[in-house]
């Protein structure tokens, strides 16, 4: 099996320096879909067909195992994520800032295109519809991967309306997963617009929660959408 490694970062930072032979895709132009309507939130799902042709020019085919690297914005759980979408099981992620090697740097080298057959999943994602009719449903339970500030409503940077899904633990990217995580009868995550939520999918999987979902419009989407209930503050104990 061949080894791809993948740059999920602007461009111009795989430019001023990137891993010897890893390939680059950009995260916002070729893991992000159009924006077609605000109820869609800020990072919507790349097209299917679009994405198998993104990742065949990357050299990704049947047979490949891919590394995507990042520096701990979530992007290559991002790709990792989108990959196992597609039905691409074979991928794992890394932090370049803990990476000490040799760094190329330029433009890189353009692999051999691969064919990338996508097999679009259904079962690892949840709608919003299906979260606002389940608020109350216990067995359902929903993570936050935002700051403990933003999940709370105290701020709110990048969209409308601060707050969160109303019953929504945190579940901040950059710290473990919170305890009984990995218990819940089932178990979805979001965060601002479904980028880093990927992070605590990918962390859920690794834990064995291969059910493990993720809301794809998340927060940028909800707090859009007219009527959907939001909640501030820290939770009745």
């Amino acid at each position: 099996m061949e080894v791809r490694l993948v740059d999920i970062r602007p461009r111009d930072s795989y430019v001023a320096g990137h891993m010897p032979g890893a390939v680059h895709v950009e995260p916002e132009r070729d893991l992000t879909g159009q924006i077609g309507g605000a109820s869609r939130g800020r990072h919507p799902l790349p097209d299917a067909a679009a994405l198998a042709e993104t990742f065949g020019r990357a050299g990704i085919g049947a047979d490949t195992f891919v590394l995507a690297y990042d520096e701990g914005t979530g992007w290559a759980a991002r790709c990792w994520w989108l990959l196992r979408h597609l039905g691409h099981d074979a991928a794992g992620t890394f932090d370049l800032r803990g990476y000490r090697g040799p760094l190329g740097t330029g433009n890189g080298q353009r692999p051999a295109p691969a064919t990338f057959i996508a097999r679009e999943r259904t079962d690892d994602v949840i709608d919003a519809e299906e979260i606002l009719a389940r608020l109350d449903d216990p067995s359902l339970v929903l993570l936050d991967a935002r700051s403990r500030p933003r999940w709370r409503g105290d701020e709110e940077p990048l969209d409308p309306v601060a707050g969160r899904i109303p019953g929504a633990h945190n579940a901040f990217f950059e710290e473990p997963l919170p305890a009984g995580a990995t218990d819940a009868a089932e178990v979805a995550v979001y965060c601002g617009s479904g980028v880093t939520a990927a992070v605590q999918v990918q962390r859920l999987v690794l834990a064995g929660r291969d059910d493990a979902r993720l809301y794809p419009g998340s927060f940028s989407e909800w707090c859009r959408r007219a009527g959907y209930p939001i909640e501030r503050g820290e939770p009745a104990p």
